[in-house]
């Protein structure tokens, strides 16, 4: 079975989320079966895995829609792409795509940077489901990160073909130390700036939290950390503008807790990354957070400044920090790559199979 691992979405210099997610899954589904690579640009290898590759164009082209052309020629059994929006016609391989959410079509507003133009251009994309079920209808089979986007597809009918949950992996520390109490009141968040990412209520809770700082990890525009700083007493945020891994798993290991008062997500790989570390997790009572997070994690009203602090207090007990620090541990090792990847190699040679079979 040949397998074409597109990674195209890889990012130049450092990852992102789904760049991550693809060159981890990669590299571990390359240790149990041969796999070419699928990249756009060869400054990609940088990032990747040294694994056998082959060339395409650049995903957001707008010959997409007809990339079987060029992946026809490598003759692959099967596909795998870490996004849902391959093209699937003409194809002589069977294709298995990944859909993370379907945040965008029940939180329509646009992110606030974007041109008015294609702010009405987002809107509009995400106001018919057609489209996507369309699409999703043409490969063989789905991935999906969790239970409860897979029960949201079911319920919206989005597909009539297999959906395979698969963890997502973080990577777990060799020699975790114990951790009783944290190095400082930092609270970190890590994530976009979304409208339904709920951020100003973790930035307006600080003003009954003094003492703490919040860190913002990400990519910020001006305007928004203008915005935000308003909300805020003076030198209580720490904008990061985009943090180096390092950075990242210093302010970890020394908070208090990462915290989300996201109203919807896909995953929250932030939660399983915070939680291998034994940084305990504050999160927006959700679906999607109960089963991520687990019975380690807090939870609070995303409506309500005062249950986020009052779940911040708790954790002002060391013995509470402590029981969560070490439970967030051995619940985080459920997320991890190598089984990411066992699980991934099951569906590819199904969808292999299946497609085979029918010709």
């Amino acid at each position: 079975m040949k397998i074409i691992f597109d990674c195209r979405y890889t990012r130049l210099g450092r990852h992102d989320g789904i760049s991550r997610y693809g060159a981890r899954l990669v590299e571990e589904l390359s240790k149990l079966h041969p796999v070419t690579m699928l990249i756009s640009d060869q400054r990609q290898l940088e990032m990747l895995p040294k694994l056998p590759w082959v060339m395409g164009s650049d995903p957001t082209a707008a010959s997409e829609p007809w990339i079987a052309r060029q992946v026809n020629k490598y003759a692959p059994d099967v596909v795998f792409t870490p996004m849902q929006t391959m093209g699937p016609g003409g194809r002589n391989y069977a294709l298995v795509t990944t859909i993370h959410d379907l945040i965008y079509y029940t939180h329509r507003t646009p992110p606030r940077d974007l041109n008015p133009a294609l702010r009405a251009l987002w809107r509009g994309y995400h106001l018919w489901w057609g489209f996507q079920r369309g699409l999703l209808n043409k490969a063989d089979a789905h991935l999906v990160d969790s239970e409860t986007t897979r029960a949201k597809m079911a319920e919206r009918r989005m597909t009539r073909n297999p959906m395979s949950v698969v963890l997502l992996g973080t990577d777990q520390p060799e020699n975790a130390s114990t951790r009783t109490s944290p190095v400082s009141r930092t609270l970190v968040y890590m994530g976009s700036f979304m409208p339904y990412k709920n951020v100003d209520l973790l930035v307006r809770s600080l003003v009954d939290l003094p003492g703490y700082r919040l860190q913002l990890m990400s990519r910020i525009s001006d305007d928004e950390k203008a915005r935000l700083s308003m909300l805020a007493p003076t030198g209580s945020i720490e904008f990061f503008n985009g943090a180096s891994d390092d950075d990242y798993r210093e302010a970890m290991l020394s908070a208090t807790a990462l915290v989300s008062a996201s109203r919807d997500e896909g995953f929250g790989l932030p939660v399983v990354e915070a939680q291998a570390l034994g940084t305990p997790v504050l999160l927006s009572d959700i679906p999607i957070f109960r089963e991520i997070g687990g019975d380690p994690a807090g939870f609070f009203d995303p409506s309500s400044t005062a249950s986020f602090v009052s779940a911040v207090r708790r954790l002002e007990d060391h013995s509470e920090w402590a029981r969560r620090s070490a439970a967030s541990v051995q619940w985080a090792k459920r997320y991890n790559w190598p089984d990411a990847a066992k699980a991934l190699l099951v569906v590819l040679t199904d969808a292999a199979g299946r497609r085979s079979a029918k010709r």
